[in-house]
């Protein structure tokens, strides 16, 4: 491995046939003979004013990312019993236990008593619970109240009615899916549709945990474009993606509100002038899974995974990305280490200093043009349809249709 580009040792894991891998390949090796790359049928104008205006941004939270089921962390950050994780998540504070079922649960990281953050952010594991540290109530990790002291002066607290907000929590693939809105139920298994056995064909779930990184950044549309589309390869990565990848060379397949890209990778250049019989889709292939409406899985196929959790932060102007590397095999020795080291901060520096750089500097150029309309190119395929994902979504269409 160089200093500045990840090499991946192929992962020989059947996330899809290989029939259907080749297939792909197929329609990449089409592309860079031919100078092409998968389109939409058009191009599509968003107006910039949608970007900036508050009242929709507003909507965006309360009738999209309240409802829907949103990816906050993998199950390997919490893999054993008692562990746990508190973040802030599109304006809310959750709470994620694993029970001693083995279950996940998630829950408002709130004590009822004062409404005071119970657990400081971070994850941890505990057997007990959590007390909270303003009058040190406390719940087990069910999230039930357990104790109030002093309840002889302070008065009766009904233990049911006063335990910590529950959510509605899922695990699928090996990811943590929550709905922030108490008492909202969610179907995961409808809202993932087809994309799921191809996320299980992963076996995230079966990948340690290495390192979570966090990385503020702009207003979640600025950021959520710059991951769709691999247009800005060359311009933007020249000493980093764009010495592995192609840039504008790219497959797209639809599941529902979820897409895959497939990126063409430069080792694809020797693999397609030998007998196809010969082709290695998993070292030719950079492969994308993104959740909507914010989630990247890249390089399923390979022995590091790198996950990118994006979703809006408390304003209009933030978000906040969590980017999780997995291994699929703990390492054991100082090199090994040092390898998933460089790997995780190849891909993190890559984001920071390249791409969420960049997306601040369109933040910031919005206002200037808000009488105008915003391009996507046909190119841009995957980002045309997360927008429109998007726009059926606060309109009240289904969102899932056929691939």
């Amino acid at each position: 491995m160089t200093d500045t580009v990840p090499q991946y040792l192929a992962g020989g894991h059947a996330a899809m046939s290989r029939d259907e891998a080749m297939s792909i390949l197929d329609r990449l090796v089409a592309h860079l003979r031919n100078g092409t790359t998968d389109m939409a049928a058009g191009q599509m104008e968003i107006p910039i004013s949608s970007y900036l205006d508050r009242g929709q941004w507003d909507r965006e939270i309360t009738e999209v990312f309240h409802r829907i089921p949103l990816p906050v962390c993998t199950s390997a950050e919490l893999a054993g019993v008692g562990d746990f994780k508190a973040l802030r998540v599109v304006g809310k504070e959750i709470l994620l236990v694993r029970g001693r079922d083995g279950y996940m649960r998630a829950m408002i990281n709130v004590c009822r008593h004062r409404s005071m953050k119970l657990v400081p952010g971070g994850c941890g594991s505990t057997r007990r619970g959590f007390v909270c540290s303003y009058h040190a109530w406390s719940y087990d990790t069910e999230g039930k109240l357990t104790g109030v002291p002093g309840e002889d002066t302070f008065g009766p607290v009904d233990r049911d009615d006063h335990s910590l907000v529950r959510l509605a929590c899922e695990e699928r693939a090996g990811i943590v899916y929550v709905c922030l809105t108490p008492g909202l139920a969610m179907d995961i298994d409808a809202w993932l549709g087809p994309v799921l056995p191809y996320l299980e064909a992963l076996e995230l779930d079966k990948c340690t945990h290495f390192t979570t990184k966090e990385l503020a950044g702009p207003n979640w549309k600025v950021t959520l474009d710059g991951y769709l589309e691999g247009y800005h390869f060359g311009a933007l990565h020249p000493n980093t993606v764009a010495l592995t990848n192609h840039s504008n060379r790219m497959t797209n397949d639809r599941f529902g509100p979820h897409v895959r890209n497939v990126f063409a990778l430069k080792t694809l250049d020797a693999m397609m002038e030998r007998p196809r019989e010969e082709w290695d889709p998993a070292v030719a292939m950079g492969l994308v899974y993104w959740i909507f409406p914010g989630m990247s899985i890249a390089g399923g196929w390979r022995e590091r995974t790198v996950i990118s959790i994006m979703l809006p932060g408390d304003s209009w102007g933030e978000s906040m990305t969590w980017q999780t590397t997995l291994l699929r095999t703990p390492p054991q020795t100082p090199e090994e280490i040092s390898e998933a080291e460089k790997t995780a901060e190849w891909f993190f520096a890559a984001f920071r200093d390249e791409d969420y750089t960049a997306q601040t500097d369109v933040q910031n150029g919005l206002a200037s043009l808000a009488d105008r309309n915003m391009i996507i190119g046909r190119n841009e395929i995957a980002v045309q349809h997360a927008h429109e994902t998007l726009r059926r979504l606060l309109a009240g269409e289904p969102v899932h249709g056929d691939r």
